[in-house]
Formats: C-alpha cells, sequence, structure tokens
C-alpha cells in the first residue's frame, strides 16, 4: 500500500538516461508486485510456464532490469526481512482483499466482464519461492542484492542516507519519511502504459523526488513529515478517516509530538492495538545494515537454467538477452579500465 502523500509532494520529471552512471537501491517486493499485476494476458490471467508456474515476476524483472543496465543505471535490489510486529494486521487485510478479489475474479470470469482483468491483478500474489527465485536470477545476471533486516525501503533509504548509493527506487513515498534524500519513482513501469479501464495509453516518465526540497516546500521538518503520513495511513497503521495529505500538512504545523500523539490515538482506531511511538520510532530510526557493494559475476548457464530449462522461456529471445548483457559489462570493464589508467 505505502503512504499516499502524492498530492503534496514536489516531483521532477526525468528520462532513464538521466540516471546514467547513478547507482538506485530498488524495493524488490516493490517492484516484483507491480510485475504481477501488469505483466498478464488478456484475460488477467499471469504469465505462467508449461507445469503452471506464474512467470509474470520473472520476465518484468529479467527484462526491465536488462532495460536499466542498458540505460548505464547500476541496480541493487533490496529484499524485505521480517516485518515488524505492528504490520501484521495490515498483511491480514492484503489476504483478505485478495481473497475478495479472487471471489470477484472468478465471478466475472463467469459473467465475461470487462472487470476481469482488474480483479485478476488484485489477486497478486508472491510467495517465498517466486522471491528466491528471483534473488537467483539477479545474482546470475551479476547484479547486487542486498537481503534487509526489516523492511526494504528502510535498507534502500539508509543505503541512500549513507551515501552508499544515490536514491531510494520505489513507487511508494515512505523512503522520504524512511530518510532518504532523494526517491525515483516509476522506474518499473516507465514507458507507454494503459490507462486503467480505459482504452487511452500514457507516456509514464521516472519521477525524481528531493527530500529536503519537500521539507523546505511545505515548511516542516521530517518528524511531521512522518506524522503527515500516520495521519494519512501507513503501511502499520489506518490513518485518521476524513483527512487527506493536504488537511493533515496543515495540522502537523501546530501540533507538538506529545498533540500529535493524544490526537492520533484517539482517532485511529488501529492504534488500540499498539503504541504511536513504536511506529514513529520505526520511521525515525528503521532497522538497516551496513552493506559492502561489490560487482557480481554473471553465471550465463544459470540464467539458461533458470529461464529455458526450469520456466519454459524462449531460447532465443533470453540468448538475445543474455548477448546484451554481456556486452554491456564488457563496455562497463573497459571504461573501468580506461578510467584506472588517465
Amino acid at each position: 500500500m505505502g503512504v499516499d502523500i502524492s498530492d503534496i509532494v514536489l516531483r521532477h520529471e526525468r528520462n532513464l538516461n538521466y540516471f546514467k552512471g547513478k547507482r538506485l537501491a530498488l524495493d524488490a517486493f516493490n517492484m516484483l508486485y507491480q510485475f504481477l499485476a501488469s505483466i498478464r494476458q488478456y484475460d488477467g490471467t499471469p504469465l505462467k510456464d508449461f507445469k503452471g508456474r506464474i512467470t509474470s515476476h520473472l520476465s518484468g524483472l529479467f527484462y526491465r532490469t536488462l532495460n536499466l543496465l542498458k540505460n548505464g543505471i547500476k541496480p541493487v535490489y533490496v529484499f524485505d526481512g521480517e516485518h515488524p510486529k505492528f504490520k501484521r494486521r495490515e498483511i491480514e487485510e492484503r489476504k483478505e482483499r485478495k481473497e475478495e478479489a479472487m471471489f470477484m475474479y472468478e465471478k466475472a470470469k463467469d459473467l465475461e466482464l470487462k472487470e476481469l482483468k482488474t480483479y485478476a491483478q488484485a489477486t497478486s500474489k508472491l510467495t517465498a519461492d517466486m522471491v528466491e527465485e528471483s534473488k537467483e536470477l539477479l545474482k546470475s545476471m551479476g547484479v547486487p542484492v542486498v537481503q534487509a533486516p526489516s523492511e526494504g525501503e528502510a535498507q534502500a533509504a539508509c543505503m541512500a542516507s549513507k551515501g552508499v548509493v544515490y536514491a531510494a527506487g520505489s513507487q511508494d513515498f515512505d523512503s522520504l519519511l524512511f530518510g532518504s534524500p532523494v526517491l525515483v519513482r516509476n522506474l518499473s513501469i516507465t514507458g507507454r502504459r494503459k490507462l486503467p479501464r480505459k482504452e487511452e495509453y500514457v507516456v509514464i516518465y521516472p519521477e525524481e523526488v528531493f527530500l529536503d526540497e519537500n521539507l523546505k516546500h511545505m515548511g516542516i521538518d521530517r518528524e511531521r513529515l512522518i506524522m503527515i503520513g500516520m495521519l494519512v495511513g501507513t503501511d502499520f497503521n489506518e490513518g485518521v478517516k476524513g483527512i487527506g495529505p493536504k488537511k493533515a500538512l496543515q495540522k502537523v504545523k501546530s501540533f507538538s509530538y506529545a498533540m500529535f500523539k493524544q490526537f492520533i490515538e484517539q482517532k485511529d482506531p488501529s492504534f488500540k492495538e499498539m503504541e504511536v511511538d513504536d511506529v514513529f520510532n520505526f520511521f525515525m530510526n528503521p532497522p538497516c545494515r551496513d552493506v559492502q557493494l561489490k560487482e557480481e559475476k554473471m553465471d550465463e548457464d544459470k540464467i539458461f537454467r533458470l529461464l529455458v530449462d526450469e520456466h519454459d522461456f524462449s531460447n532465443e529471445r533470453v540468448k538475445k538477452a543474455v548477448n546484451e548483457l554481456k556486452e554491456i559489462r564488457e563496455k562497463s570493464k573497459q571504461k573501468s579500465l580506461s578510467e584506472w589508467f588517465k
């Protein structure tokens, strides 16, 4: 879900080429769910191999990562670890929504409704096996993988704040609450996209969002940005009914933390089951670990075994992509050597 504060956030449209040479820490779960939801057949069914196993996430991950690399971007995929205890409610609610969507999908199938694909997209489920094979694919491509101790977005934000990467990459604005100096959005959906439930298409570009610029624009500090997020609703709490980002911004400007805590405890029903301090402090000081990124070796045979042999991908398409990968890595090595001897 993430926190929706898009109405009050300044964003800058970029081309992919703008991020050439930059290392980006990408929220892996966020991107995988995007692929599972968007890479589907006409009736909403996800891509599958001959054994009926879903492959939409692998297809999206493989070809989107290749596209990023071709544009000179250096991706690092950050995977979620153990969720904080106060996220369990949100996870349960997501499960209920998926079950409801599955029911509506089956009903729409029977009636041949146009809503079929919409309901199908809402049923997307990322399993442990999908996560492991995604990691395996990325490593075989030579792309770094980082395992977060808790939330992937928190780890990505921590890496960005320490200068290990240029920015955190995610669709959600949570990265700003976690303290990432720069957030990059739309990397998984850049390009020509069909509007939901319409026969219209738009071109989507990456967006760059700066934390300091937005704090200055709003006239607040990061603590109050977290308050705004909590008032609107996060992955950890429901939010206050009737309060959107603009109204939340007005309120927090006159709030001390004590006033905010008292207000949200009274208005947000989810805080009858947990502590406001726990959620607030999780955003302020999220669990993360220090990482040292190193160049990974590409394993061409492993790519073919996973995609072609195991999941029935087209041998010709994978071969072409692998050759492009090899060419990118060779150019990168040549560039590194030329810079070394300057």
